[in-house]
């Protein structure tokens, strides 16, 4: 098995991009460990390798995941959550606590956080609702990996039409939070329900604009009527 993971560091490290991997550390506060290597590519790369490790059990390629997400680079983040991705429908009740473990340990940027809740994290929720109650969990955690994850992991089901009432829960716990990768968390969230449930959003942001974020707000309507914009941004 490791040889697979060599071979896909020696195919990252041939496609290194020396400007778009300095242009990617300007671009984010936290400190980025990365190769420099273009998304698309990476993405690439992980369809072709994981055409090679596809028939492996599903206990075998998570071990693969595991050791690719040690070792902190964002390139090998996103292959290692693209084949949890792909192999969503292997997943049972039990995955939760892998995710869970995920976020605590490996997810220090709002790249890795996004790239996993809005994929495998996100399909899971969709595919096992029983666990939503421990999504309003993490809203009120320490974690700021998690507070945001509990808002992002929803917007694969509400692409689905699924989830409302949760989400307005999740944003009801994060609505005062201070940190601002966190209101553009669940403000990304309340844009993407906007998109199938535009009176229900206007109405919640309505009731709760005087103590919103204006972060959080300004993301939230970016996608609604401009008339509705405006009435929402005047306290």
């Amino acid at each position: 098995m490791k040889v697979i993971i060599t071979k896909i560091k020696r195919e990252l490290k041939d496609n290194i991009d020396k400007e778009y991997k300095n242009n990617s550390s300007k671009f984010s506060k936290e400190k980025l460990k990365l190769y420099g290597v273009q998304v698309p590519i990476v993405r690439n790369i992980s369809k072709i390798y994981f055409s090679e490790i596809k028939t492996m059990k599903k206990k075998e390629i998570i071990s693969l995941c595991d050791e690719m997400l040690e070792s902190g680079y964002i390139e090998e983040s996103i292959i290692a959550f693209d084949w949890m991705f792909r192999i969503k429908n292997q997943c049972d009740g039990r995955d939760f606590k892998l995710f869970d473990f995920w976020i605590d340990k490996y997810v220090l940027n709002w790249i890795k956080c996004d790239d996993l809740c809005t994929h495998a994290l996100g399909h899971f929720i969709f595919q096992f609702p029983e666990f939503l109650p421990e999504i309003e969990k993490w809203a009120k955690s320490k974690n700021r990996w998690k507070r945001r994850s509990s808002a992002v992991c929803l917007i694969y089901s509400l692409r689905k039409k699924k989830y409302l009432k949760n989400s307005f829960a999740i944003a009801d716990i994060l609505l005062e939070d201070t940190d601002n990768l966190v209101q553009k968390g669940y403000g990304w969230m309340l844009k993407e329900a906007s998109k199938f449930y535009l009176n229900e959003v206007f109405n919640f942001i309505n009731m709760n604009k005087e103590i919103m974020p204006r972060t959080a707000l300004r993301y939230a309507i970016e996608k609604m009527p401009r008339e509705m914009k405006i009435k929402l941004m005047i306290k």
